[in-house]
C-alpha cells in the first residue's frame, strides 16, 4: 500500500429513538467499530454522525431542564469529551483498538462563569488516546421558537445550541509513513508530503462554501462531516411559491438527497479534496431521515456509499496524492485567487438588492 493511502470507514447509525438508553446506543455503535477495524483491509478512521450519542433532540421543544442536560456532555478545561461518564465506554473501546475516530456530540461547555451549549465533533485518535482537534458547528439551521402547527417537524438548534465560529484544519499523525516532519530545513509547502491534513464539518455547515474554502485555503485533502438531515420537513425547506402543490413525502427526500450529494460532490471537487460524509438515518422519534452516506473524491465522484436507511459500514481506502491534481491545476488557489474581488463577501451577511430601476 502507497504510503500516503488511508482506510476510511463511515459507520452510518440507524435512528436513536428517544426512548433508547445510552447504553443500546453505544453497543450499536461499538459493533460498528468493530466491523470497521476487521474488514481487510482495516480502517485507520472511523467517522460517526452528528449527535450520534442520542436522538436528535432539537427537533422537540424539551422544557424539562433535567431532560434536556442529559443530552450534553460536560466538558471543561480539565476533562475533555473522552472523560464524560456517558461516552467514556465508547473512547476506552477507540483507545483499546488504536483507531481514529471522527464523532458528533452535544457538548456544555463550562470554561467560565457560565455553561455554553455547542454541537459538536472531535477527532480522536486511539494511538495517542486523545483529543487531536474539536469543531463546533458554524452554521445553525433552524429557529429558536417552536413552530405552532400540531405535528410539525421542529428545528431548535438555534434554541439549544451557541454557534461555532473557527475552521481550523489539523494534521493526523500515525496514519501514513514517512510523512514529512518539521524541521528547521523543512519547507513551508511540502505538496502532500506531511502528515494528511483533515478538516471537520457538522451538518449544515456541508451546505455552505465558506466552510470548505476556509479548509481548501489549508490544504485540506479530507473533510469530515456527520448530518442528522430531515427527509420531509415543509415548515423548514419551504416550498416553490409557483407550484401547484406540495411535494410529496417520497419527492421531498428524493430532493433532498439530491442536495445532499450535490454540496458534498461539488464542494470536494471546488477544493480538491476528499470528503467522507455519515448520515444517521431512517424513522427516528417518528420523523424521517434521509441516509446518502458517501465517500467522495477530488474530482467530485462518488467512491463509495451506502445500500440502506440503517447501521452500515461504508469504506473506502483514499490514495491521498490523488488531490495534487486540483490543488495544482484548476484550483491552485494561490495562483487563480482575486482577493480584490471579493470584499462584499466579508462586508455584507444577508442580501441587499441593486437599486430599483427608474
Amino acid at each position: 500500500m502507497s504510503s500516503h493511502q488511508v482506510t476510511f470507514a463511515a459507520a452510518q447509525l440507524g435512528p436513536n429513538q428517544r426512548s433508547d438508553s445510552r447504553e443500546s446506543v453505544l453497543s450499536r455503535m461499538l459493533s460498528l467499530l468493530e466491523q470497521a477495524v476487521s474488514q481487510s483491509p482495516p480502517a485507520q478512521v472511523v467517522v460517526f454522525p452528528e449527535l450520534a450519542f442520542t436522538t436528535f433532540f432539537p427537533r422537540h421543544f424539551i422544557p424539562d431542564d433535567e431532560e434536556l442536560q442529559s443530552y450534553f456532555e460536560a466538558e471543561s478545561p480539565d476533562s475533555q469529551v473522552d472523560q464524560s461518564p456517558n461516552v467514556k465506554p465508547f473512547f476506552d473501546h477507540v483507545k483499546k483498538l488504536g483507531v481514529d475516530v471522527y464523532v458528533g456530540y452535544a457538548e456544555a461547555w463550562n470554561g467560565g462563569e457560565k455553561t455554553e451549549y455547542y454541537n459538536s465533533a472531535v477527532y480522536y485518535s486511539g494511538r495517542s488516546g486523545q483529543v487531536l482537534a474539536k469543531y463546533r458547528k458554524v452554521h445553525l439551521p433552524g429557529v429558536f421558537e417552536p413552530f405552532p402547527e400540531p405535528g410539525a417537524t421542529q428545528q431548535l438548534e438555534k434554541r439549544y445550541f451557541k454557534n461555532g465560529n473557527s475552521f481550523e484544519a489539523f494534521r493526523v499523525p500515525g496514519l501514513v509513513g514517512d510523512a514529512l516532519k518539521a524541521t528547521p530545513d523543512a519547507p513551508v509547502q511540502t505538496d502532500g508530503r506531511g502528515d494528511p491534513i483533515f478538516g471537520m464539518l457538522i451538518c449544515n455547515d456541508r451546505r455552505w462554501p465558506e466552510g470548505w474554502r476556509a479548509y481548501g485555503l489549508q490544504g485540506a485533502e479530507v473533510v469530515l462531516c456527520g448530518y442528522n438531515t430531515t427527509a420531509y420537513a415543509p415548515q423548514l425547506l419551504g416550498s416553490d411559491l409557483y407550484e401547484s402543490k406540495p411535494l410529496s413525502r417520497e419527492e421531498a427526500e428524493k430532493e433532498v438527497l439530491y442536495h445532499n450529494q450535490l454540496s458534498l460532490t461539488a464542494n470536494s471537487y471546488m477544493n480538491a479534496c476528499f470528503s467522507v460524509n455519515v448520515a444517521k438515518a431512517g424513522e427516528e422519534d417518528g420523523h424521517p431521515l434521509i441516509a446518502g452516506t458517501c465517500i467522495v473524491d477530488p474530482k467530485g465522484y462518488v467512491v463509495a456509499e451506502a445500500r440502506t436507511k440503517g447501521d452500515e459500514i461504508v469504506a473506502a481506502t483514499l490514495d491521498l496524492r490523488k488531490c495534487r491534481a486540483g490543488k495544482t491545476k484548476t484550483f491552485d488557489l494561490g495562483r487563480h485567487r482575486r482577493l480584490d474581488a471579493y470584499g462584499l463577501l466579508l462586508e455584507r451577511a444577508g442580501v441587499e438588492e441593486p437599486p430599483l430601476l427608474t
